[in-house]
């Protein structure tokens, strides 16, 4: 029994080291600067940039590490794309009205539009094959 303890004990030491070594790695993430086709959508414009498009659409703001290290997989997508495919960001820190619309509780979500409607949503960190692999569907 007291053998049981102490590998549990092990293991949750080993977990929490990983844990707070990951969050230190995500937090020195830097800021990435967009490629130039990805759309800055806001208030104003997103009706108008996501109508007769596909458009992969990225909530989130500068203080969240895991939308930082999404920034350069979204650029080499961008990058990719070609004909009526986009990707677009929103921060939220700057219209929160845009995703309490579409109800984003957590960063980054990925929303994919297709003509201005809604065909899918992603949370968390994603790869840039499985983003191609979706906008291809949504095509």
């Amino acid at each position: 029994m007291e053998t049981t303890f102490i590998i549990i004990g092990v293991l949750m030491a080993a977990f929490i080291g990983l844990r707070y070594f990951a969050m230190a790695k995500m937090k020195n993430t830097p800021l990435v600067s967009d490629h130039e086709k990805v759309l800055t959508l806001t208030d104003q414009n997103f009706q108008q940039q996501t109508k007769n498009k596909i458009v992969l659409v990225d909530f989130w703001a500068t203080w969240c590490a895991p939308c930082r290290m999404m920034a350069p997989v979204l650029n080499d997508v961008a990058s990719e794309l070609s004909g009526n495919s986009h990707v677009g960001k929103v921060d939220i820190q700057q219209y929160e009205s845009l995703a309490q619309k579409f109800k984003v509780r957590s960063i980054p979500t990925l929303i994919l539009f297709k003509n201005g409607t809604e065909v899918n949503r992603f949370v968390g960190i994603k790869s840039k094959e499985f983003l191609l692999k979706e906008i291809a569907k949504a095509g």
